[in-house]
This record gives C-alpha cells, sequence and structure tokens, in this order.
C-alpha cells in the first residue's frame, strides 16, 4: 500500500516544508495521482466499460468499484504503482524550488493592513508531465496556503480505503 505522508515528504527532501504547506502538498500529490491513475485506466476502457465503471460512483459502492477494477484491470495496482513513482521523481526534482518558494514567501510577508489579512504564501508546484496518449498536461495549480493550519495532518493512503467520489459536474 502506498502513503501519501510526511514520511513521502521525508523521502524527496520536502521535510522542511511548513505544516501547513506539507498538507496542501500532500493533497495536491494524492488528487494528481488519482487523475493520473484514472487517465491511464479510462484510456484503456471500452465506452461500455468507462459506464459500468461510473455507475459504482454514483452509487457510491466504492466496495463494488474496486472489485469491479481488480476483475477487468488486474494489473491496476501496476499503474498506480508507476504513476506514484513518477510523481515522486517529478516532485523530487523541483523539491529545491518548492523549498526556495516555500522560504521566500515566510521571508518577504506582504504588509498587513486594517482593511485586509494577510495574505497566504504560495508554494508553486512542479510541472504535470503530459498525461500518455492526451498530448497536453494540466497547467500548474498554485498550491494556496490557508490561513489556519488544519486540525489534522492530511495523509491518505493509496489505494484509499474508500476511493473518493467521482468530480462533480
Amino acid at each position: 500500500m502506498l502513503k501519501i505522508d510526511n514520511n513521502l515528504l521525508q523521502d524527496i527532501g520536502l521535510g522542511d516544508l511548513p505544516e501547513v504547506e506539507k498538507n496542501g502538498l500532500l493533497k495536491h500529490v494524492y488528487e494528481t495521482l488519482e487523475m493520473r491513475v484514472g487517465m491511464r485506466l479510462a484510456d484503456q476502457m471500452t465506452n461500455e466499460q468507462l459506464d459500468e465503471f461510473e455507475r459504482y460512483f454514483e452509487a457510491k459502492d466504492d466496495a463494488g468499484a474496486f472489485k469491479w477494477l481488480e476483475t477487468n484491470f488486474p494489473n491496476y495496482k501496476d499503474i498506480v504503482q508507476e504513476e506514484f513513482e513518477k510523481l515522486k521523481a517529478e516532485v523530487a526534482q523541483a523539491a529545491p524550488q518548492i523549498l526556495a518558494a516555500s522560504q521566500q514567501a515566510l521571508s518577504t510577508p506582504a504588509p498587513v493592513t486594517a482593511d485586509a489579512p494577510a495574505p497566504a504564501p504560495e508554494t508553486p508546484l512542479p510541472n504535470a508531465a503530459p498525461i500518455p496518449d492526451q498530448g497536453y498536461a494540466p497547467p500548474p495549480q498554485p498550491l494556496q496556503t490557508p490561513q489556519q493550519p488544519p486540525s489534522e495532518p492530511y495523509q491518505p493512503q493509496y489505494p484509499p480505503q474508500q476511493p473518493p467520489a467521482s468530480p462533480q459536474q
């Protein structure tokens, strides 16, 4: 089982990020991995398979969705591992820039006025690699750091016990 947690950040050179930024980056890694795995699997599915798989998510039948994946795509865990390793390498390569941007944001805060709260520092994330067979990469999204740190750190495991519901359309 893959663990997307603080140990991962330590392994790729981002253990010194502030906690709030770690949580945001972990969430981004998880969501990016989920998107890339989904795209690779969708590229291998027929329209009928896509419809069948989508019905599990619409019914919020997570156990059924994973059972369906294991039956129809027994190699899906290999795809998850491959995409995880690629993403991990991309983030590790961008680690020096991420740390530098984080330090710069911490050392040069914007002045706070009575009318406006202090802006949250942003940490640029690595550019996403092109998705296979798509020929494009989504534009990188800056990591928005909340004003208050979350009460619990974001530490998902992949694959999740229950996969997140499909995105709202």
